[in-house]
């Protein structure tokens, strides 16, 4: 009788999950061949966010490695830090564990911020390229000195939200994740809305007060790589100027405006997103 215990129709497998330290495991999306694209999700989602990139990447003869940080999707939950320092390592951890090399780093929103950090923090080391879509970056919240975005205290009262009615900060973040609330239909919203009730409580508060509090300009001197910037014109949840700032601040930045987006470019102009994230990525 033929032994079949080491015969597979499924091809080589990849890991869905990596340990990045005791008790934490991270899960990935890690899919085709060839050059490396990282992608990094905003809050309140996970890697699943990229469901409508992941093909056309890897179709396009790329390895596409999707990250859900801690505290969000698949990925464990602990209690404890989540601020950018946090994220940023458990990012290095994976690259470190998967041999990554010469990578397209990209970030959406919080994600943004987030790989800003790593590519400030780690001196570039894995990644060549960074692209920053409708991220949460220099600043996520006004000061003195930058009069942008979100007051303090709107991000005060989403975190108080967050620990009375979660369901609700969904619906509501909701409303203005778009240029129009009917800019994406019912079985998207509900697809994303999904996505983010699988994060922890904890989680999603602590990821606030690390968006309300973290100042990333003297990161943004540090990057020296080439940058693409992706950002919505009628974004409500990182406004324009965000991108502008960003601009001004990355040395070697280029600026791509998505006319009839809001903040999920991704979505609501997906084709010109991935052709975007491909012309780069083969620069």
């Amino acid at each position: 009788m033929e032994d079949i215990k080491e015969k597979t129709h499924a091809g080589k497998c990849r890991a869905e999950y990596i340990k990045v330290e005791t008790n934490v495991n991270l899960h990935i999306t890690d899919a085709g061949e060839g050059k490396p694209i990282v992608l990094i999700h905003g809050w309140p989602l996970s890697d699943e966010m990229y469901e409508y990139q992941y093909n056309d990447l890897v179709n396009s003869n790329f390895r596409v490695i999707g990250i859900t940080l801690r505290g969000f999707g698949k990925s464990d939950k602990p209690f404890g830090a989540y601020n950018y320092d946090v994220h940023a390592l458990d990012i290095k951890r994976v690259l470190d564990k998967l041999d990554i090399k010469d990578a397209m780093l990209a970030g959406f929103s919080m994600g943004g911020a987030i790989a800003v950090r790593f590519v400030s923090a780690y001196n570039e080391a894995q990644v060549s390229k960074l692209v920053l879509a409708g991220a949460a970056v220099p600043i996520w919240t006004q000061r003195e000195d930058f009069p942008y975005n979100l007051p303090q205290s709107a991000v005060d009262d989403l975190i108080k939200l967050n620990y009375k009615d979660r369901p609700k900060l969904l619906a509501d973040f909701a409303k203005i994740f778009s240029a129009t609330e009917t800019a994406l239909n019912d079985g998207i919203g509900n697809w994303l809305n999904g996505i983010g009730l699988s994060a922890s409580s904890h989680a999603t508060a602590e990821c606030l007060v690390a968006l309300r509090d973290t100042d990333l300009r003297p990161d943004l001197a540090k990057i020296t790589i080439p940058t693409l910037i992706l950002h919505g014109k009628k974004d409500k949840i990182c406004s324009f100027d965000l991108a502008e700032q960003m601009k001004a601040g990355i040395t070697d930045s280029h600026l791509v405006a998505f006319e009839k987006s809001g903040h999920s470019l991704f979505l609501e102009e997906t084709k010109k997103f991935n052709s975007e994230l491909i012309k780069f990525a083969k620069k």
